[in-house]
């Protein structure tokens, strides 16, 4: 589970980030501040401007379950490592943050940044995709976990007068 643990992308696959970027709006480019998302966003931008690195775009925050695998949180206590995934609300791993709270922290980070940008391109992680999609679409935390999300994809959402659209999910362009 690696959350906010600062590792380095993987953006040895030129070709995809091309192909990112050439079918990328030519709008306002932020990411998390993690490492790996701000150079991913960084190889992607272009001649586009960036905006100001963003906290609450990071990925969830595992606490105590950071950079260990599955099979060892669930040995440690398995009910509560499956309740974070089968049952996601309030749940959250020792010292880490529920499912709840980076969906607060990422709707509150969206909605402060299309305040001033209405139109920009977000570079982060799986959960706060997933957050931004269970808004958009109204559905439950564990129907947005059935979504797949791969690296360099693309996610469209659009947000016009208040009202949350999903116009693509997962694409590879």
């Amino acid at each position: 589970m690696c959350g906010w643990t600062d590792l380095a992308a993987d953006l040895s696959d030129l070709t995809a980030l091309g192909r990112l970027d050439r079918v990328l709006p030519e709008v306002p480019v932020v990411s998390s501040d993690l490492r790996r998302a701000v150079s991913t966003a960084d190889a992607i931008a272009g001649d586009r401007p960036r905006l100001p690195h963003e906290p609450d775009l990071r990925e969830m925050h595992f606490g105590a379950w950071e950079m260990r695998t599955h099979s060892e949180v669930e040995t440690e206590d398995a009910a509560l490592a499956r309740a974070l995934w089968d049952e996601p609300g309030d749940v959250a791993p020792p010292g880490g943050e529920s499912w709840n709270a980076l969906r607060t922290r990422v709707d509150g980070a969206l909605d402060r940044l299309l305040a001033g940008t209405p139109e920009l391109v977000a570079v982060c992680h799986f959960g706060p995709i997933l957050a931004a999609l269970q808004r958009a679409r109204g559905i439950a935390a564990s129907e947005a976990f059935a979504e797949r999300i791969e690296p360099l994809s693309l996610t469209v959402l659009a947000q016009r007068d208040g009202v949350w659209s999903v116009e693509a999910v997962n694409q590879r362009p």
